[in-house]
């Protein structure tokens, strides 16, 4: 797996998505109030819809959703927040994108800033990685399912394509439909690994290089550890074999 998804295989085996819960449902609530701005109706307002499907993904309760939208609304208090995106790059060639939620522009750009710089990436203007980025919905199943079966089933629930990446399948679909295309694929009987709404890049950097390895993993690191960080998305694909040799 590469990327976003290669990170968040990473964080499972390390034991830390439960410690990053508390911080995954702050960052959600943020996403959602933002979003409810555009009014608090999911069946009208699609990228609150969206949000709040990936809340439940998550597991974060209804009255914590529910007063996020509220906040959202104006109905309770809540915080201005600005969306910024930053792009830059790590080391060996590897380009992210950094989503961000802020009331602080300055504060954030410089934590974003000291984050690539302190592990041997740098800032990139607006523009220099974006373009390789697309928005897709994108779903693991089991690799050990029969191709023929994943696809099948996979493009009857609305998706696009599916592709071998590494020992899981990758569903690829619009990313509005991605938690429908779930539900169709649970209700198949094939079990999910995983789903979301995703930026993904036309171009993987296959990284070899130790060093190289353990400072893009810092970085996406500090990144995700910032509260104004929603989404760290990349293109690194780091071998197995290397994983296990840094540990």
């Amino acid at each position: 797996m590469s990327g976003h998804s290669k990170w968040a295989t990473i964080k499972h085996k390390k034991g830390a998505a439960d410690k990053a819960r508390g911080k995954l449902f702050a960052k959600l609530a943020r996403q959602i109030e933002v979003a409810a701005k555009g009014g608090g109706d999911i069946d009208t307002n699609a990228p609150l819809r969206t949000i709040v499907q990936k809340a439940k993904q998550a597991q974060m309760t209804k009255d914590a959703i529910d007063r996020a939208i509220k906040r959202g609304t104006g109905v309770d208090d809540g915080a201005n927040y600005e969306s910024i995106t930053y792009e830059g790059y790590a080391p060996g060639g590897v380009a992210m994108l950094v989503d961000v939620l802020t009331d602080n522009r300055n504060r954030t750009a410089s934590d974003v800033r000291n984050a690539f710089s302190k592990f041997g990436g740098a800032m990139a203007e607006p523009g220099a990685v974006g373009w390789q980025f697309s928005r897709r919905g994108v779903i693991y199943v089991a690799g050990s399912l029969d191709e023929d079966t994943v696809m099948t089933a996979a493009l009857e629930a609305g998706a696009d394509d599916i592709e071998r990446d590494g020992d899981a399948w990758k569903v690829l679909s619009d990313p509005s439909v991605v938690y429908d295309v779930q539900e169709a694929l649970v209700g198949a009987g094939i079990e999910v690994q995983s789903a979301e709404s995703t930026m993904v890049s036309s171009t993987v950097i296959e990284v070899t290089s130790a060093d190289d390895a353990k400072n893009i993993l810092k970085i996406m690191d500090m990144l995700e550890d910032n509260d104004d960080v929603q989404d760290v998305y990349s293109n690194f694909d780091i071998d197995e074999s290397l994983m296990q040799e840094l540990g």
